[in-house]
């Protein structure tokens, strides 16, 4: 098993090294997937943290009820209005060749229409391999139809304890205790759907792929506001990318050294801003602690 410093250094390896050289979307187009009328906030912050962690674009398809929110909240998200239209599978596909990532779930909500194009969208998408991170409402679906990620070496399951034994129930057909579950349960789940990647959020985050577990017990923050896990699904698109991307060897499969780096900015950037802030910080908040997070971590 690597040892954080290992991972850490392979992380810092594949890091897109700043030149003037670059052009826009090199570094990556991050497509996020959810929102709703009710949920503006959790596609917003995983699109900023794929931006502020280092991608060039971050794309929002969401329903025409929470476009406007979204728009308003920062100019530099690129907002498509699809999900509720007559065709969001053709909508979504013609911009999918130009992604490097999706992340499908924050903000989408459990009504029957958005869970049914979330779906219709995965199995359309999958022939182009993209690296999908699966958070939020997209768990719920896969209770569901867990069918739709079987098989997907490309895909990352972002769970938190409850979320994890509703998954593990679905797919095992067993009853799983949120606060009794171990390597062993996460190593059989991911080998269930075909080795799929898992990361368990908790006190310590639980990764998994196959046969390989690894925990990142970065020190956080006390602070369980909402919006965490949304950026850390951000956050992933886009270390998914690098690592994908990444021309030489690495510690480990490269989908759990990008899940480790999500993890590891995401508590670092909460451990910071809870410094600053203390019981009274917010998501929001925790955003402009992405970079000092990401100097402290990972620059090279």
């Amino acid at each position: 098993m690597s040892s954080s410093a290992e991972l850490v250094h392979s992380l810092r390896a594949v890091v897109p090294t700043l030149r003037s050289g670059l052009h826009k979307g090199q570094a990556g187009r991050i497509g996020i997937i959810g929102g709703s009328a009710e949920y503006t906030g959790a596609p917003f912050y995983a699109a900023m943290a794929s931006m502020r962690a280092g991608a060039d674009l971050a794309h929002v398809f969401c329903p025409r009820d929470a476009a406007a929110a979204l728009k308003a909240y920062s100019p530099d998200l690129i907002v498509h209005p699809v999900l509720d239209g007559p065709d969001p599978v053709a909508q979504v596909r013609e911009w999918a060749p130009r992604l490097s990532a999706l992340v499908i779930g924050p903000g989408l909500g459990r009504e029957r229409h958005a869970l049914d194009a979330a779906a219709r969208l995965v199995e359309a998408l999958r022939p182009l391999e993209l690296p999908m991170v699966f958070d939020a409402d997209a768990l719920w679906l896969l209770t569901q139809q867990p069918d739709l990620v079987r098989g997907y070496h490309s895909a990352v399951l972002t769970p938190n304890a409850i979320e994890f034994a509703r998954l593990y129930k679905a797919v095992m057909h067993e009853e799983l205790d949120v606060d009794c579950y171990g390597e062993q349960h996460a190593r059989a789940l991911s080998r269930e759907l075909g080795d799929v990647a898992l990361v368990k959020k908790g006190h310590k985050d639980l990764l998994a792929c196959g046969d390989t577990a690894l925990w990142c017990a970065e020190p956080s923050s006390p602070r369980r506001c909402g919006g965490q896990g949304d950026l850390l699904a951000g956050t992933l698109g886009t270390l998914l990318h690098w690592t994908r991307s990444a021309n030489q060897s690495l510690a480990v499969d490269p989908r759990l050294l990008a899940a480790y780096g999500a993890c590891a900015l995401t508590r670092r950037a909460s451990r910071l801003t809870f410094e600053r802030l203390g019981r009274s910080m917010l998501a929001s908040d925790m955003l402009a602690q992405v970079h000092p997070a990401f100097e402290q971590l990972l620059e090279k």
